[in-house]
């Protein structure tokens, strides 16, 4: 008879070509032997959690843009190569049961005709990587945004063709904001197909804009300027109209949305303040207040304490929420926990927030 760790090993080379990478933070513990997997039980019931935030990257794809497995971002110790094992044992021991990989994008300052051998083979590599694991990866797909006709053709045969649950992107497009009319392609596209837009921070946005003022002790970089990139990707596409011009839009924005959801009352009182900077209406041509826009998006959990949990409850709702972890990289190692920890919280929303709304997202059999 096969065993677990027989099996696990076996798995080991099943996912060539492929590396999990993140948010550029320190290294992984090194992994320990294999553990029983971990079933996350809410009031008696088991209860299926999905990670929603975890990252990868495709080694013959960053070959193609003179790219390679090094170095705090790119790290080559993380390669599915050899690391399948450690993975599945993150998850097992987290109470995770199946990760949504996105690949953050690093594409988006290449020329046409690269992007288009970039993103077949990162596609290729991430539905072949699913395929190897159906029941533990979902995976988003990529698409070079640059170009929103070509990204739109992109998503769609992500979508079709490889089976992804949604699509990758990053808060801007190599300084341009992701609201500008020229994305409405993709965003038609996205709303067309019902695919989950996943939004994750680029490190040539807000961290590197701000660099200057990042330095010293902290990591203020990532800690700050991270989600000061998604505060500010989220507000323009408030702001400028997408989500009025594209209502069925299906958005989830990592790091909990960044420091929107915590101080959005201020969003409301920007207009009204300063008309003179917001023509066409009370908060400019939008055609709700700001904060309601909160509302029709999705969030991460990673906010780490449970208070951060109930004040995110309490700006969008517990059926905005969705675990996630920045796997592999060890912001938090206790995603599920948090959720079962929070007080307050009914059996309804920890099921929903654990799995439930992810699940009905990305298409994930419950």
């Amino acid at each position: 008879m096969t065993t677990r760790r027989d099996f696990l090993q076996t798995t080991t080379g099943a996912l060539a070509g492929l590396a999990f990478v993140g948010c550029e933070l320190m290294e992984a513990a090194p992994a320990k032997g294999q553990t029983r997997r971990r079933e996350v039980v809410v009031n008696g019931k088991r209860v299926k959690t999905v990670d929603i935030h975890a990252h990868c990257a495709v080694p013959e794809a960053l070959a193609l843009m003179n790219l390679k497995l090094a170095g705090p971002s790119l790290r080559p110790d993380l390669d599915m190569v050899t690391e399948v094992s450690k993975r599945l044992q993150a998850m097992d021991e987290q109470g995770i049961d199946v990760e949504a990989l996105s690949i953050n994008p690093n594409w988006y300052k290449v020329d046409r005709d690269l992007a288009k051998q970039v993103i077949k083979v990162q596609n290729e590599k991430l539905a072949e990587a699913v395929a190897k694991h159906p029941d533990r990866f979902v995976a988003f797909a990529t698409a070079a945004l640059q170009f929103p006709d070509l990204a739109a053709e992109q998503l769609e045969e992500g979508v079709k063709k490889y089976g992804m649950r949604g699509v990758a992107i990053g808060g801007n497009v190599a300084g341009e904001e992701i609201s500008d009319p020229k994305f409405n392609p993709f965003w038609a596209k996205a709303e067309q197909l019902g695919a989950l837009v996943f939004i994750h921070p680029q490190g040539d946005g807000a961290p590197a804009q701000l660099q200057q003022r990042f330095k010293g002790n902290g990591y203020l970089g990532n800690v700050i300027g991270n989600p000061l990139e998604t505060t500010i990707a989220l507000s323009h596409l408030i702001f400028e109209g997408t989500l009025d011009r594209f209502p069925g839009l299906k958005i989830c924005a990592a790091h909990a949305g960044g420091f929107l959801p915590s101080y959005s009352g201020r969003s409301d009182f920007g207009c009204p303040t300063r008309p003179d900077l917001c023509p066409g209406g009370t908060h400019g041509p939008i055609k709700k207040q700001p904060t309601e826009y909160l509302k029709q998006m999705y969030y991460d959990t990673m906010v780490f304490n449970p208070e951060g949990v109930r004040h995110l409850i309490a700006a969008v709702g517990a059926t905005r929420l969705v675990v996630g972890s920045d796997y592999p990289y060890p912001w938090t190692k206790t995603a599920v926990d948090l959720i079962l920890q929070t007080s307050g919280l009914s059996d309804a929303d920890k099921v929903a927030i654990l799995g439930g709304t992810a699940a009905q997202l990305l298409g994930i059999d419950t």
